[in-house]
């Protein structure tokens, strides 16, 4: 068999990373598994297993994989870069009233910053992950497509990447769908084929955000009002609500009441009724083309603003290294600090993150 190369696969322990590493094995590719140590945690569950990110449990079983499938496995530690990168700007988001999605700055900086140059001061050509993503080269230049599996597509989290990373890029698991993926996995032999996913942020394993912030900076108490900046509550600290927030305001009131805004200038949270999340526009800053060039003028795109959220029809008007959305039918919950991602059918055109309307 012909070698393709060598590529460095990030191995997270689970299935998604284990069957991409399998996968360029199989295809011909010199494949060296890699775990990166990311945060250290000691807690455990009831039964005393390790919980949270880069475990001794997911380190082993990436171990055991790159074993069975004969390649080299490697821990690099990227724990400096991630607290830097990830959890500073997951903290500091909150502190501003916004809400983060660290995943985004985990592959923007940790995987395909540090890693690809990790990567390619040891002479290695190609970085692959387990993302559920596609990459076409057919027309000249590299694109970003949708994962076939729309269940599971993880092209929303990938808007960051640019033309030159993606020459280098490998994303093997995002023509098959999640039973496939698993099925292979068996049919290979490898111990983590019924491994579940991961539902958590990963440096947060018991999934309680607002008890990781309290441990990390003093929350300030301040005002909920609603839309005339009537007093109807207060909060013991802004970093505990996001927009589009329902429960928890600690209001009575005969109609339900959401979030609507955060105001950090003046510590407040701003509530009012489910009409009032509804929006037709926004901007979007830190504005990214993975074509390397913006478009000429407003263009039609579909816009997802949100990870779990269909994409809808807009109109995307660019604006330097800001982007105007304008949206054919208003959406819910427009969320500062969450990533919007513009599309147009399966391709990734780019993303930005949402600063207001």
């Amino acid at each position: 068999m012909v070698n393709k190369g060598r590529v460095m696969v990030a191995m997270s322990g689970g299935v998604d990373s284990s069957v991409a590493a399998c996968l360029l094995k199989s295809q011909g590719y010199d494949v060296v598994g890699v775990t990166m140590k990311l945060w250290s945690d000691d807690r455990t569950d009831t039964l005393g297993r390790s919980r949270g990110c880069c475990t001794i449990d997911d380190v082993e079983d990436a171990r055991r994989v790159c074993q069975i499938i004969g390649a080299p496995h490697y821990v690099m530690s990227f724990q400096d870069e991630f607290r830097a990168h990830v959890i500073d700007y997951f903290i500091s988001e909150y502190r501003r009233g916004r809400t983060p999605h660290p995943c985004l700055a985990c592959n923007d900086k940790i995987k395909f910053d540090f890693l690809m140059k990790r990567a390619n001061a040891l002479d290695v050509e190609y970085v692959a992950t387990g993302h559920y993503a596609r990459l076409d080269a057919s027309c000249g230049r590299p694109r970003l497509l949708r994962g076939v599996d729309p269940l599971k597509d993880q092209s929303y989290v990938l808007f960051g990447l640019r033309p030159h990373q993606m020459r280098h890029l490998l994303l093997p698991v995002g023509g098959f769908d999640k039973s496939e993926i698993r099925d292979i996995a068996r049919d290979a032999g490898l111990p983590v084929a019924d491994k579940p996913d991961s539902q958590e942020i990963c440096f947060i394993p018991d999934n309680d955000y607002r008890a990781f912030l309290a441990e990390r900076f003093a929350p300030t108490p301040g005002e909920i009002v609603d839309t005339e900046g009537n007093l109807v509550g207060t909060h013991q600290g802004i970093e505990r609500f996001t927009v589009g927030q329902r429960r928890g305001l600690g209001i009575h009131s005969r109609k339900p009441l959401f979030v609507l805004s955060l105001d950090r200038a003046e510590n407040r949270v701003v509530v009012g009724p489910a009409e009032g999340l509804l929006r037709s526009t926004l901007l979007a800053d830190g504005v990214n083309y993975l074509s390397g060039e913006a478009p000429n003028g407003p263009t039609e795109v579909e816009a997802k603003i949100r990870y779990k959220s269909e994409a809808a029809p807009a109109v995307l008007t660019p604006r330097g290294e800001q982007a105007e959305l304008r949206f054919r039918e208003p959406q819910r919950a427009i969320t500062p600090g969450q990533a919007v991602v513009f599309y147009r059918g399966d391709e990734v055109l780019g993303g930005g993150y949402i600063e207001g309307d």
